[in-house]
């Protein structure tokens, strides 16, 4: 009859064999969104984009998520020379973005650093499937003092 293993033996083994079961178990399945939107120097304050309005590159904006699960995220985000941001998170399908807001914080350009809508921010329902993107309206921002062609 063979003998018995000694005791750190039988824990390495049950170590191991606990090992290649964690391994061996499916994965969570993984959920990737993306929020993205535009900030804009709205020229002549006219609240509507035109060929005079530009991009606003470094503009702040904030988007806050709350997850399915009740978790709360806050993210951070900077628009690149197009005026564009975009925030992404990959986590488990059952933590996904359940609503979200997303505000402009704030716009470092020399003239264009007044807000030029009313709205303080855009609540959104986060409904799209994983890989896919939710746009946020373009945000505004308005010169001190438009220029005299906008009169």
């Amino acid at each position: 009859m063979a003998a018995a293993l000694p005791r750190r033996w039988q824990l390495l083994l049950l170590g191991l064999a606990l090992a290649v079961l964690l391994a061996a178990a499916p994965a969570t399945e993984a959920w990737t969104g993306e929020i993205r939107g535009r900030v804009v120097c709205d020229v002549c304050g006219d609240a509507a984009i035109g060929p005079e309005d530009h991009a606003l590159e470094g503009a702040e904006v904030a988007v806050l998520c709350i997850t399915k699960s009740g978790e709360v995220i806050n993210y951070q985000a900077f628009t690149n020379s197009k005026g564009t941001y975009t925030v992404a998170e990959t986590m488990p399908e059952s933590d996904r973005w359940g609503s979200c807001l997303a505000r402009p914080i704030s716009s470092f350009h020399q003239h264009c650093t007044r807000r030029g809508d009313t709205h303080s921010g855009v609540k959104f329902t986060y409904s799209k499937p994983s890989g896919n993107s939710h746009t946020v309206k373009t945000f505004l921002y308005k010169p001190a003092n438009a220029p005299l062609y906008c009169s």
